[in-house]
């Protein structure tokens, strides 16, 4: 079993102070505030904050900044579109070898969902990650969930206890540690040691799930492109549901699915953290 990764105490602090550096550009990107601006409000020097954010991104706050913008985002749609839809019809996850994780999927048959999730016994863990804390779910046939922690680890627990309402949770945070190596440490990411994942939801919502694992890494779509791609083009709003119920999150990439103007729009684990995650990952591309 391969080792899990372990994040020091200082990695942790700086996605904390990362954290709090995106929310504060988030909110003032529009007045284009300055990285001496930026690294007083969250407690460094601007050459420490520089360092902690490239170390964490891999790239450069005033790039990142760029990257929240609206403009931005409108030009990742229309860069992402053609990507998106050669890597569908091709069957691929995209043209980066980084791209989705490596990952390989099932879904649960109608009648096992159903059930929701009946005589499984799911092993769970909390384990830190490049965007706090993340809850890990297992099943003896791959990893069933993965959430994040914002102060309460009950909150994070019952949320995945939601998802699979008549299962057996288990801690059990040596199991779950090598599905959380291998889904935030890119070194890991290699094909022939895919990352297995099951699926739970509606036919319609596996759909959906599934075509999120085919957004190139580094790019983004929109929910009625994806509505589009299964058929069901007045269903964006249907979409968007589902996409929030998303059970495995980053490594089904939800946070890659942007509003029809660019606009990031909501996250189930917060704007924030959506906004670290697309950022991270232009760096892990670069």
């Amino acid at each position: 079993m391969m080792q899990a990764h372990t994040m020091d105490v200082t990695e942790d602090d700086d996605y904390a102070r990362v954290r709090d550096a995106i929310a504060f550009m988030s909110q003032k990107w529009r007045s284009h505030p300055s990285i001496e601006a930026i690294a007083a409000h969250v407690g460094l020097t601007p050459k420490q904050f520089h360092e902690v954010f490239r170390r964490w991104a891999g790239l450069s706050p005033k790039d990142f900044l760029a990257a929240l913008t609206l403009d931005h985002a409108r030009k990742l749609l229309q860069e992402g579109a053609n990507l998106f839809e050669t890597s569908l019809d091709l069957g691929l996850s995209g043209p980066s070898r980084l791209h989705d994780l490596f990952v390989t999927h099932e879904a649960l048959s109608p009648q096992e969902y159903r059930k929701g999730g009946a005589g499984l016994v799911l092993a769970y863990g909390f384990h830190p990650c490049p965007f706090g804390e993340a809850i890990v779910v297992a099943t003896p046939r791959g990893m069933a969930g993965l959430g994040f922690i914002d102060g309460d680890r009950n909150v994070g627990l019952a949320d995945m206890r939601a998802r699979w309402p008549a299962a057996r949770f288990v801690e059990d945070q040596a199991l779950t540690a090598a599905y959380a190596a291998r889904a935030f440490r890119p070194e890991l990411w290699q094909p022939e040691t895919p990352l297995r994942v099951v699926l739970i939801g509606t036919d319609f919502e596996v759909r959906v799930l599934e075509t999120l694992l085919r957004i190139p890494m580094g790019k983004a779509t929109t929910y009625g492109r994806i509505a589009a791609r299964i058929d069901r083009p007045k269903a964006a709003r249907a979409v968007g549901a589902a996409v929030c119920r998303n059970p495995v999150s980053f490594v089904v990439p939800c946070h890659r699915v942007l509003g029809q103007s660019g606009a990031l729009t909501g996250y189930h684990w917060g704007l924030t953290r959506k906004q670290a995650m697309l950022g991270w990952e232009v760096g892990q591309c670069r």
